[in-house]
């Protein structure tokens, strides 16, 4: 793939009738030739040759064909370093809402349970003894 593609971005640095067309005698796709024109050449103009990076990212699971990643080496902006746009890091705290006169008179939220419900158990009372031997609860 390389050997197809490299010789079709050398002709794309010289803007003229005739690499437009020989370009497209290869491509067949009239909006590739103006994107190719456009937009690649400009960013590799200076560049010698070189032109694709291959990166090898393993092997198929079906027929266990080798597979790659092709890329233009000076067209992806991630790889060129530069100045790396870092995500906005904000800090959190929490913030205690004033209540109002209202809030407080209002009866507070029934609470909902998801779990399972549990039995109500009748709180344990201390049985105290008195001198006349009745049980005093």
């Amino acid at each position: 793939m390389r050997t197809y593609v490299e010789p079709l971005i050398t002709k794309s640095k010289e803007d003229s009738t005739h690499s437009r067309r020989m370009v497209f005698s290869y491509l067949k796709d009239k909006q590739a030739v103006a994107e190719l024109f456009r937009e690649v050449s400009p960013k590799i103009a200076e560049r010698p040759g070189g032109y694709t990076r291959i990166l090898k990212t393993g092997n198929r699971i079906g027929d266990n064909a080798d597979m790659c990643v092709m890329e233009l080496v000076d067209y992806n902006e991630n790889m060129l370093g530069g100045e790396a746009v870092k995500a906005k890091t904000t800090r959190r705290k929490r913030t205690t809402k004033k209540k109002t006169e209202t809030e407080d008179n209002n009866a507070p939220a029934a609470k909902v349970s998801t779990g399972k419900a549990k039995k109500a158990k009748a709180p344990k009372t201390k049985v105290e003894e008195t001198d006349e031997g009745a049980a005093k609860e």
